[in-house]
């Protein structure tokens, strides 16, 4: 598994703000997962200041995950 970033915020019920690591980008539309594999939901977006890029994962259903939280991809 590879870290994507830490949650920074929820926005709503189903979008979650995570920064990521400028050098090792995720692919958009990749499937994020928590530390227990448990699937999280999808990259839709990367945006932000090119040193510290912010992404949004929009979740299935409910977001489960809180702030601070890491998430990956496999």
């Amino acid at each position: 598994m590879k870290v994507v970033g830490q949650i920074q915020n929820i926005c709503g019920k189903n979008c979650a703000v995570i920064a990521i690591d400028a050098g090792q980008l995720p692919r958009l539309h990749s499937e994020v997962v928590d530390r227990r594999k448990k699937p999280v939901g999808k990259l839709v977006e990367v945006f932000g200041n090119i040193r510290t890029p912010y992404a949004l994962v929009v979740c299935k259903g409910q977001c489960k995950c809180s702030v601070g939280d890491e998430l990956y991809t496999e």
